[in-house]
């Protein structure tokens, strides 16, 4: 009797302490953003720069790099050229043969006498070869795995760093969607090889990224990571204007649920998204209706068949209905798994990163976007962005009417755990 009842209360008290990852303690954003200026309006900016956190900066250059072909080969360059630090935190680290390249490449520089400071999630990184692992710490890599499984942060489980973070010298910056795991290898030809976009960044804002990798090193290490090999002195190395802000559930949680929606209220002629898990909130779809309503033409491409989730997908099906009637283009990609993440408003501005189109990335992730304003760059990312229609599928209105009814039943069943998701 008294084992019984042991055993009840200890299911109890684990019971409640995980619902809490269900449970947000703050405010959330519950009112709708009026359209009070153009995203071209110095206004849109100025308030961007405030709000979001850390102001727009002047002076640098962005690269696009497109699937493993060409993302892997310049960040492992940039590792083996740096000669004083490094800092990379990262969600995915799976085990295979791109997770030992990094190992390696770290491992090496470590050796030669440079800081080399590693954040991976625990949960991202479950499967990861713990013999990289030793091989990194062997060699003198400061690795954090960022919250562990122990009995004292059950409440936090479902707080994870998503960011995808690389700074080298404090002056080479890297982010955006990929992991670290083979099946971002290739150029996305199969539907083994994903689809996916990575920037590479210099100038002043590469400050800003390595003070978004300092965000969660304090949390999970106690260190400050500064001075002259972390933050140099930035020359403006070109004429793009940009900032890296970040959101987290600790501080900040709204950051980017906050961004699309100032953006969607801003956009005049047109939005282009991009999203590997495309999950909006009522607050978002209401947005994306009222800017359809005013003129704005807006096309979605989404993951299709080929996708890691199949219950984020159908979660993401659930609420086409309104946004198809409103006349929101919404593409499926076919060849492979589609993981970008890129919104483009108006030609003028460009937000990438990690942050997916969901209610995970909006609030329990802590995640890290890079907003670009320059009208050459949007106009090449729209270029990209047109490319990838190629090979989508248009989905309309009267396919998600038709769609089969087991979707639709389990559409029933996913929907009140898509924040999860």
């Amino acid at each position: 009797m008294l084992w019984t009842i042991a055993i009840t209360a200890l299911a109890t008290v684990l019971v409640v302490v995980l619902s809490l990852n269900f449970v947000s303690p703050e405010k959330e954003l519950d009112r709708k953003i009026e359209h009070r200026y153009a995203v071209s309006d110095p206004q849109f900016r100025r308030e961007m720069g405030v709000m979001l956190g850390p102001a727009i900066v002047p002076g640098n250059r962005v690269t696009d790099l497109q699937n493993g072909d060409e993302i892997f080969p310049a960040m492992l360059a940039a590792i083996r050229d740096a000669q004083k630090t490094i800092t990379f935190e990262t969600y995915i680290y799976w085990e295979g043969q791109v997770g030992k390249s990094f190992a390696d490449a770290l491992s090496e520089r470590a050796r030669a006498g440079v800081e080399v400071n590693v954040t991976i999630d625990w949960a991202g990184s479950i499967t990861m070869d713990e013999e990289q692992l030793k091989e990194m710490e062997d060699a003198g890599v400061n690795v954090q795995r960022y919250r562990p499984l122990h009995w004292y942060n059950l409440s936090r489980l479902n707080n994870r760093t998503h960011r995808k973070l690389l700074v080298v010298d404090g002056k080479v910056g890297f982010t955006g969607g990929v992991g670290i795991g083979d099946p971002w290898q290739g150029h996305a030809q199969d539907p083994d090889h994903w689809r996916d976009l990575h920037f590479r960044i210099e100038g002043p804002v590469v400050a800003q990224i390595q003070a978004a990798f300092n965000d969660n090193w304090i949390k999970t290490s106690g260190e400050v990571l500064n001075g002259d090999a972390y933050f140099p002195p930035l020359q403006h190395v070109d004429g793009t204007d940009a900032h890296l802000f970040i959101s987290s559930p600790a501080g900040g949680s709204e950051s980017m649920h906050l961004m699309y929606l100032m953006s969607i209220a801003a956009s005049e002629h047109t939005i282009d998204l991009q999203a590997a898990y495309f999950i909006p909130d009522e607050l978002i779809t209401k947005a994306l209706i009222a800017a359809r309503h005013r003129g704005v033409r807006i096309r979605v491409i989404v993951p299709g068949k080929n996708t890691d989730s199949d219950a984020a997908r159908f979660a993401s099906k659930a609420g086409w209905g309104p946004l198809l009637t409103a006349g929101i283009e919404i593409y499926e990609y076919e060849p492979t798994m589609f993981h970008n993440k890129m919104l483009i408003v108006d030609g003028e501005m460009v937000s990438v990163g990690s942050t997916n189109f969901d209610l995970r990335s909006f609030r329990l992730n802590d995640e890290a976007s890079l907003n670009v304003y320059d009208h050459a760059f949007a106009t090449r990312m729209t270029g990209i962005f047109e490319n990838d229609l190629k090979p989508s599928r248009r989905y309309t209105y009267q396919t998600w009417k038709e769609r089969p009814w087991k979707e639709k039943l389990f559409e029933k069943f996913i929907l009140p755990i898509k924040s999860q998701l």
